[in-house]
C-alpha cells in the first residue's frame, strides 16, 4: 500500500512534490514564522533547478504559507489574530455551504473514504501518533471539498486549507476532533443538507471560541 502511494508522490510533477515536502516542515515546526526560503539553497537541497521550487514557493504564497518580503525574499508567513478571525469568518461561510453540497452529492464509495479517514486518524491516534492522526483529520475537510463537486467553490477553499491546516495541527483535543468529524459524517451521509450545514456551523462555531489559544500555539516559537 504504501509503496504505491510513494510511486504514486513520485510521479507527480517536482513543484507538487516540492510544495508538499516544504509545507510539511512548515506545518512541523521546522520553518518557524520569519524564516527564509532561499531558492537557491533549496534546489541544492533537492537536487533539483530552480524552477520547480519557485513555482513551490508561489503556490505556498497563495495557500498563505509563505510570504514575499522585500528585503528578504520569500519568508515563512505568521498569522496575526486577525488573520486566524478572517480565516473563520470565510470558513463559516464556504465550508458550510461545501458540507451541505457534499450532503446532496456523496456516493457511497465518496462516504466510505471519509470513514477510512476518521478510522486512520483514530488509529493513529491510539498508538500515539498524533502528526499522523492530524494528517488524516486534514485530508477529512479536503475530502468533503472535493465531494461537493463544485470547482469554483473548491478554488476558493484552497487558498485557505493549508492555513487552516496550520492552526489546527497545534489543537491538543484530537479525540474531541475526530468525534466531531464523525458527527460531521453522519450528517453528509443522511443526504439531509440543512443537518449537514447546522453541524458544520457548530463545528466552526466551537474552534472559533478556541482560536486566541490555537493562535497563541502557533506563534510562541516564531515571530510573525
Amino acid at each position: 500500500m504504501h509503496s504505491t502511494r510513494d510511486a504514486a508522490a513520485r510521479s507527480r510533477p517536482l513543484r507538487e512534490q516540492v510544495r508538499d515536502a516544504l509545507r510539511q516542515r512548515i506545518f512541523e515546526g521546522d520553518y518557524q514564522p520569519g524564516a527564509r526560503l532561499v531558492e537557491r539553497d533549496l534546489a541544492a537541497e533537492f537536487n533539483v533547478s530552480r524552477l520547480p521550487v519557485r513555482e513551490a514557493l508561489r503556490m505556498l504564497r497563495q495557500e498563505g504559507l509563505v510570504a514575499e518580503k522585500a528585503t528578504r525574499g520569500s519568508v515563512v508567513a505568521g498569522l496575526t489574530e486577525k488573520d486566524v478571525r478572517d480565516l473563520f469568518d470565510m470558513r463559516e461561510a464556504l465550508e458550510v455551504l461545501a458540507c451541505r453540497l457534499a450532503a446532496e452529492r456523496a456516493t457511497e464509495d465518496e462516504l466510505a473514504a471519509l470513514e477510512r479517514l476518521l478510522s486512520d486518524a483514530e488509529a493513529h491516534l491510539a498508538r500515539g501518533a498524533a502528526d499522523e492522526a492530524r494528517r488524516a483529520n486534514s485530508e477529512f475537510h479536503d475530502a468533503v471539498t472535493r465531494i461537493c463537486d463544485n470547482e469554483l467553490l473548491r478554488h476558493a477553499l484552497e487558498p485557505l486549507q493549508g492555513r487552516m491546516h496550520w492552526l489546527f495541527r497545534h489543537a491538543d483535543d484530537l479525540a474531541e476532533l475526530i468525534a466531531e468529524h464523525r458527527r460531521l459524517l453522519l450528517a453528509i451521509a443522511s443526504g439531509d443538507p440543512d443537518r449537514a450545514g447546522l453541524e458544520s456551523a457548530c463545528h466552526v462555531a466551537k474552534y472559533r471560541t478556541q482560536f486566541p489559544g490555537l493562535h497563541a500555539a502557533l506563534t510562541r516559537t516564531g515571530t510573525p
